[in-house]
């Protein structure tokens, strides 16, 4: 279901969601859908990673430059 809405864009961003369709006759709607898709996953991943990395043993620089002999 669809909610028409009117929404102002650059000619800039205009001309980079042109580039962004898969074929001619695509709807800005389905390029945004698939960019939002895009990000989502990509939040998702990043998420799951800073999740791993606080559980993961981490150094101050000072502890890194120590163990280095620098």
């Amino acid at each position: 279901m669809y909610m028409e809405t009117t929404v102002r864009l650059s000619n800039n961003i205009k001309k980079q969601l042109d580039r962004m369709k898969l074929f001619e006759r695509e709807s800005y709607n389905d390029v945004i859908g698939a960019l939002i898709e895009d990000h989502l996953e990509v939040n998702e991943r990043t998420k799951k990673e800073l999740r791993i990395a606080r559980k993961e043993k981490s150094f101050s620089h000072k502890e890194v430059e120590r163990r280095l002999k620098l």
